[in-house]
């Protein structure tokens, strides 16, 4: 057990005395550098043999540790390190300590530091990465900003100068640039901006311009005819089919029943004609157009190829336009037939033809079924108005009733209007008379025989009434006082003064003047008057 312990002790002496004496160094220097700037880098080591050489060594560290410069001192533990940064010198660095006469002592290294190395950026250019330059709509497009050169680089993107902001379609994000369903109006000239900063200096690079061409697809065409008149028993259709939009070339086909007919392809233009022949009268199929710039096929409605003669009646009716005072200043007429697919409209003013534009009217033919006139109300176009309709081969003519239009006439009331006028009015009449009618019979109803005279004795009882208040009067014994004989024939023959004076003026001979004994007796009948009164 001794033994051991005094091996124990030998092993850690031995241990103590091998001990680097050198310290371990700090290395000090920039954290970011330009690529060919030049930069210093400071190793110091405090603790170190004297008058012994010391090795300081600038590493960096990686998969293969390289020597980036070397110091020897003999006075002092201090080294520097002078380098031109390059791109390959970013990373982590350190400072590696040593005897340069004695390796028994082992060496010391500092901290690591990381440098990182600032690229500007140049050689920006732009990558197709969706394929080429030109495609149809809702082609997903592509790009990306490439620089040959550059560190911590931002990007723009700009398209016929203007910046484009990410929205649902355009999606911009670092280098790259993503648009979804493409339509003509991402066609243009696109550009890339890649800059990156470093010590308030700001390194600045565009790309060349890209030009993306972005086609329309051909819509469905639309198909419609006229007939032409080859000879006097020859007729001839002349199919057109018309697309909206799409990018030339475009190929137009024409089928007749599913069977090819013709087919054109546009260079320019986005119409296409064929001749068919026509015979009047007779059913000649379905016509349909197709188109197409791609694979893809679009085609129209199916037309019937028939040619009806014109027939039934044919109508005028017209639209005012109105001035100050709702006075009509402007008439719209549209003539209207019946049957027939192709008529041809003439317009007359006295039997004389309107045709094209005159000083106060316009002749404007909208569609197959109807034809417009439009006219100035004035002195000039003062007349009667007829339309003359035909089919396209003046074989069948139809001429409208003839209606008579001036100023006064236009702006005269309508005979319908002043009758329905005048009716109400009479109505209300009638109304108001029936109601007083019946208003007499119900209060003839209601007071029997009772004449007016009667009725006006009623009310002046209740006036009278009214003025005889008794509410101040006490039926206490001791407050009554009786009248004397005197005071009480007074009040009579007051009272019959003023019934006198009431009846005089109705009738003479409802009440004569009353007697002493007629004053007692209407006294007693007072209150059933009273009574009658309030019933």
């Amino acid at each position: 057990m001794l033994l051991f312990v005094v091996i124990l002790g030998l092993c850690c002496c031995s241990k103590e005395s091998n001990q680097s004496p050198l310290g371990r160094p700090q290395l000090s220097g920039p954290s970011e550098a330009s690529v060919k700037q030049i930069v210093t880098f400071v190793c110091e080591l405090e603790t170190y043999p004297k008058n012994e050489p010391i090795l300081l060594q600038l590493i960096q560290k990686g998969n293969q540790s390289r020597v980036l410069g070397e110091s020897t001192s003999l006075s002092g533990g201090t080294g520097s390190f002078v380098k031109e940064i390059k791109r390959k010198h970013e990373g982590y660095l350190e400072c590696r300590a040593s005897l340069q006469n004695n390796t028994s002592i082992e060496a010391t290294v500092s901290d690591l530091h990381y440098l990182k190395v600032f690229v500007p950026v140049k050689g920006v250019s732009i990558v197709i990465k969706s394929g080429a330059s030109e495609f149809f709509e809702r082609t997903t497009l592509k790009l990306v900003c490439s620089v040959s050169e550059g560190t911590d680089v931002s990007y723009k993107w700009l398209m016929n100068g203007q910046l484009i902001a990410s929205s649902r379609f355009h999606f911009a994000s670092s280098e790259q640039l993503w648009i979804n369903s493409t339509t003509s109006k991402d066609s243009g000239s696109y550009m890339c901006i890649a800059t990156n900063h470093f010590s308030r200096t700001t390194y600045s690079s565009n790309s060349s311009q890209v030009i993306i061409t972005v086609k329309d697809l051909v819509s469905d065409p639309e198909i419609s005819f006229k007939v032409l008149k080859e000879t006097s028993d020859n007729y001839t259709a002349l199919v057109t089919c018309n697309s909206t939009r799409g990018t030339p070339p475009v190929t137009f086909s024409l089928y007749s029943n599913e069977q090819l007919v013709a087919s054109m392809t546009r260079e320019a233009n986005l119409e296409a004609e064929f001749k068919v022949p026509l015979v009047l009268g007779q059913h000649m199929g379905f016509l349909q157009c197709r188109a197409n710039n791609t694979d893809r096929i679009t085609q129209s409605l199916q037309m019937a190829l028939a040619v009806v003669r014109v027939g039934g009646r044919v109508t005028i009716h017209y639209e005012t336009e109105t001035g100050e005072a709702y006075s009509v200043v402007g008439l719209r007429l549209y003539c209207k037939v019946e049957t027939g697919t192709h008529p041809e409209y003439q317009w007359f003013l006295n039997d004389t033809l309107l045709d094209g534009r005159g000083n106060f009217y316009y002749v404007v033919h909208q569609s197959p079924e109807q034809s417009m006139l439009r006219l100035s109300v004035d002195r000039r176009s003062a007349g009667t108005y007829h339309c003359k309709v035909s089919d396209i081969a003046n074989t069948t003519a139809i001429s409208s009733r003839k209606h008579y239009l001036d100023k006064e006439v236009l702006n005269r009331l309508p005979d319908l209007l002043v009758g329905f006028v005048f009716g109400c009015f009479t109505l209300v009449i009638l109304l108001v008379s029936a109601c007083c009618c019946a208003g007499v019979l119900f209060r003839n109803k209601q007071y029997g025989d009772t004449s007016v005279t009667g009725l006006e004795m009623v009310r002046m009882a209740a006036a009278y009434e009214d003025e005889l208040d008794l509410s101040g009067y006490s039926e206490d014994a001791d407050e009554m006082k009786t009248p004397r004989e005197d005071e009480f024939d007074q009040v009579r023959s007051d009272e019959s003064s003023r019934i006198k004076s009431v009846t005089s003026a109705g009738s003479q001979t409802l009440l004569s003047a009353p007697s002493p004994q007629a004053s007692e007796a209407s006294l007693e009948e007072w209150p059933g008057i009273v009574k009658q009164k309030k019933t």
